[in-house]
């Protein structure tokens, strides 16, 4: 209980200063002219100014507040390094014990751990969340659990918000040592097939460490070696790369362990660099104009990332009128060049109802077989001419054309439908139309008929006649399309049907874009969640596993989404390299910056918190020495003082703060007490003067 005098004036402030000024006058002059019964008349005027004063007795009710303590364990990366995970788990169960002994404390825990930005370890905006509903007269301290490797120290004890200890336990030992690896300047985006450079300094740190030093480098690209190379700590080296194709190409470079070091998660650096394409060559050879041949040319025309060369056969070689050779405004087919000096230099060779008609010699095909082999790719858009004498199948082509005429032409009205494989195949899955029954898509009149020695049929004719054949040959990839009426969809006959997505799939398929491949192990950051997707032929796929860059596992059970492709999630936690592997295929990528700054410095340190704690009266000491057990201090409750720590103990600041319950009023000379007493002081002066 809290007593105290409080007044409520019953008259304006100013009445009431006036009604005091005008009482001292006149008890002044009263007692200057030493007037009779003056000290009496005079207090009888200070009891009737006082009574307008309305003073009153109060009492408080209040009720002692504990106060709050919060203990932040920094549940970070570099935290699970060594035995710093198992000593800070022991050390915080022993403090919370200890807290818990004491009266009038409450505990509150916190676990900080790696910005989402990848800004490292953000401990004092956990303590600032943490204590967001406390009022800064109730905070008693907060005791840290870390390896003092923290990114958010504020600048001063002011920007705290509270008054109270800040005291740092350090998890790990002072003989520490550690190598990483840091990146100066790495290239973000590169040609395919260019060469970019990558710098860099590998950096010991800690005991009995210093420049100098050679160690060796492994380089590897998309989890591949690809070189070895050598440095020396503390110098800068350049190491260029290659970007082998379009799309994110991971390049690690990891230098050897240091003897004894603390880990070597941070002596592997991870680069990733976006290839982008130079227009894609395309060469467009048509055997004969025909209704379907600016098909092909308007949509590889209208792709910006194409270059198109476009070839149409008007007049073979046997053809002789007459007509002088200086007259013809025909340009000369450019055979040697195209298919002997240049031919390497195409990404995609097309043949649109092409004839064989003495243009191109033998030797040329033979050519374009090796070109495929070699990576290059070829599609045939076949029609009659397909099922002809003069067919591509009589020539050395024949050997990776997967579908093999057999002189017949079906001609009949007939949809397009998607085969099995079709419907998971990237090139086909999901082509607007292809859910309905019959396809949403117009009709085609005639097909090939063909009998398959390999690949894979994506889309079928009448009676299951192959109609879209795909096949791999060597390093290549060649692509059948055996009918020439894909132009009814682009004039829109009957509604048209979906020419672009389908042959611009099947074109970027066969030029190895990796978004089409139909066996493929992808993985990407949503968010804070890991979408691994994998691609496949098959009905089924197996479980995939996620690893961290501390090398925790997980693994994930996918789930179907749609024909051909399967989904599976994971949190992430961690910043650095993930891996994802389902036991076939793998794949990689990064989370967070180039040079988390979390693994920057990995060593434990003092240095980092002292400032905070010695402005605050607080401590910081080591758990363990090295080779020694944990060693913690005692805590005890102090009252305000300017430090809160000592030889083997720290101390927790007891504030006063409390809660107000209510408060008893208890007017003085309001009511029958107060009237009894003006009465009583009046009466007494009368009865002075009365003498």
């Amino acid at each position: 209980m809290d007593w105290s005098i409080s007044f409520d004036p019953l008259v304006p402030q100013w009445v009431l200063i006036s009604a005091g000024a005008i009482a001292v006058v006149v008890a002044v002059l009263l007692g200057i002219i030493n007037l009779r019964g003056w000290v009496l008349r005079a207090l009888a005027m200070a009891l009737l100014v006082l009574a307008l004063a309305n003073p009153a007795v109060e009492r408080e009710d209040r009720e002692s507040l504990s106060s709050v303590v919060a203990l932040v364990i920094d549940k970070s990366q570099s935290q699970r390094l060594a035995d710093r995970e198992e000593t800070t788990t022991a050390a915080a169960e022993e403090i919370q014990s200890r807290i818990a002994e004491l009266e009038g404390f409450d505990l509150r825990l916190l676990e900080a751990r790696n910005s989402g930005s990848g800004d490292g370890t953000e401990v004092f905006q956990t303590l600032a969340n943490g204590l967001a509903d406390v009022p800064p007269e109730r905070v008693g301290g907060a005791i840290i659990i870390t390896d003092g490797q923290i990114h958010d120290i504020p600048e001063n004890a002011e920007a705290l918000g509270f008054d109270a200890p800040v005291h740092g336990l350090i998890t790990g030992t002072s003989d520490e040592r550690d190598r990483r690896i840091v990146l100066d300047t790495a290239p973000r985006f590169g040609l395919v097939g260019s060469e970019q450079t990558i710098s860099l300094t590998v950096v010991d740190q800690g005991l009995g460490t210093g420049p100098g030093d050679q160690v060796n480098l492994t380089i590897k690209r998309d989890g591949d070696v690809v070189t070895l190379r050598t440095a020396r700590t503390g110098e800068k080296i350049d190491i260029p790369v290659e970007i082998a194709h379009g799309g994110d190409n991971i390049f690690e470079i990891e230098a050897e362990a240091l003897p004894g070091e603390l880990t070597t998660l941070n002596n592997r650096a991870v680069v990733t660099v976006d290839g982008i394409r130079e227009n894609l060559r395309v060469l467009l050879v048509s055997g004969s104009p025909h209704a379907g041949e600016r098909t092909w040319r308007n949509l590889l025309k209208s792709d910006a990332s194409v270059d198109l060369v476009h070839f149409t056969i008007l007049r073979p070689p046997e053809k002789q009128d007459g007509t002088p050779i200086n007259q013809l405004s025909l340009i000369a087919f450019p055979t040697r060049e195209l298919f002997s000096v240049k031919i390497d230099e195409f990404d995609l060779i097309i043949f649109d109802r092409y004839v064989r008609r003495g243009v191109l010699p033998m030797l040329y095909f033979d050519n374009i077989t090796r070109y495929v082999r070699d990576g290059g790719a070829v599609l045939l858009a076949g029609g009659p001419d397909y099922a002809e004498g003069g067919s591509l199948y009589r020539t050395p082509l024949a050997p990776i054309l997967p579908a093999r005429p057999t002189g017949a032409i079906l001609e009949e009205p007939f949809y397009a439908t998607l085969a099995n494989l079709g419907e998971r195949h990237p090139v086909t899955r999901g082509l607007p139309g292809a859910e309905q029954d019959p396809p949403g898509w117009s009709r085609w009149f005639r097909v090939v008929d063909t009998e398959l020695d390999g690949g894979q049929t994506l889309m079928s004719g009448p009676s299951e006649t192959p109609l879209l054949v795909l096949n791999r040959e060597g390093e290549g990839r060649v692509a059948m399309l055996l009918s020439d009426h894909v132009w009814l969809w682009a004039r829109g006959f009957e509604g048209g049907g979906p020419h672009v997505p389908l042959l611009r799939r099947l074109a970027h398929w066969l030029m190895q874009e990796p978004d089409l491949e139909e066996e493929a192990l992808n993985v990407s950051l949503r968010g804070p969640e890991l979408i691994v997707e994998r691609q496949t032929l098959e009905e089924t796929v197996n479980e995939v596993t996620v690893v961290s860059p501390t090398g925790d596992s997980v693994d994930l059970t996918m789930t179907e989404q749609e024909p051909g492709l399967w989904r599976g999630s994971s949190p992430v936690t961690e910043t650095g390299l993930f891996s994802v592997t389902d036991g076939e295929m793998n794949a990689l990528i990064h989370v967070g910056p180039q040079n988390p700054r979390e693994y920057t410095n990995v060593l434990s340190d003092t240095d980092v918190l002292s400032p905070v704690a010695d402005a605050t009266g607080g401590a910081v000491q080591r758990l363990r020495d090295v080779g020694g057990g944990l060693d913690l201090p005692r805590v005890i409750s102090m009252r305000q003082s300017a430090s809160y720590e000592g030889n083997g103990w720290i101390g927790l600041k007891q504030t006063e703060a409390s809660l107000l319950n209510g408060v008893d009023r208890f007017p003085l000379l309001i009511g029958l007490l107060g009237l009894a007493i003006l009465l009583g002081t009046v009466s007494a002066t009368w009865y002075r003067e009365g003498r």
